[in-house]
């Protein structure tokens, strides 16, 4: 399986915690080394300008940038991981929190790296986040909870929403109506899929859904 790229940031992680394997990377982006250590956990590297730490931490591989720049420090943790191969992403303590300006940073950079061909999943505050293009999720039947879906920009043609409480076949989605809020797994094997255009998929239950081309 393809490693994985965990970055933490600095909102709460409500009890979510990266579980890096052989082979995946986990960074701490500023204040996001303030949570890992709270969590007994030490990541790879951290990342940041530390306006939020104050300072960088001690540990040893710290990577300083300046606090006046176009990237957010979780872009620079990203764009520092691209650049030794790693494509897919998982992304905590970047929801919720104090900061609705960040969450919606948060809900752009999953664009970012869909446009530089990688794959994001946004992880906390109860819910999981990721960016459906020209593709198809499969959730298993033991997936409960809400899901919703949101066009992320230009509008979304050919979106399939089987197997959940309100289906929709080969339907469009646009970006100026929230058609695809609130709906629910019904314990059946699930599946959301677009053809054209970029879908945020949000849910609540804690499963990995396996994206398939179509």
């Amino acid at each position: 399986m393809e490693p994985v790229c965990y970055i933490v940031g600095a909102a709460p992680l409500d009890g979510c915690l990266p579980q890096p394997g052989e082979g995946d990377l986990l960074i701490a982006a500023d204040a996001g080394y303030t949570a890992l250590k709270t969590a007994e956990i030490m990541p790879d590297v951290v990342i940041g300008d530390y306006d939020s730490l104050g300072a960088p931490p001690k540990h040893p591989n710290v990577i300083s940038h300046s606090p006046i720049k176009d990237d957010t420090d979780t872009i620079l943790a990203i764009r520092w991981a691209m650049e030794r191969g790693y494509r897919r992403f998982e992304l905590y303590g970047v929801l919720g929190g104090r900061r609705l300006d960040m969450t919606v940073a948060s809900l752009q950079t999953l664009q970012f790296l869909r446009l530089h061909g990688a794959q994001g999943m946004l992880v906390g505050d109860g819910w999981n986040v990721t960016l459906l293009e020209h593709g198809a999720l499969r959730f298993p039947a033991s997936a409960a909870g809400t899901l919703s879906v949101f066009c992320a920009g230009a509008p979304c043609s050919g979106v399939t929403l089987r197997n959940l409480k309100y289906t929709l076949e080969d339907g469009a989605i646009t970006g100026g109506y929230p058609f695809g809020v609130s709906n629910a797994f019904i314990g059946e094997p699930a599946e959301i899929a677009v053809k054209k255009g970029m879908l945020y998929v949000l849910w609540q239950d804690d499963v990995r859904p396996e994206e398939v081309p179509i």
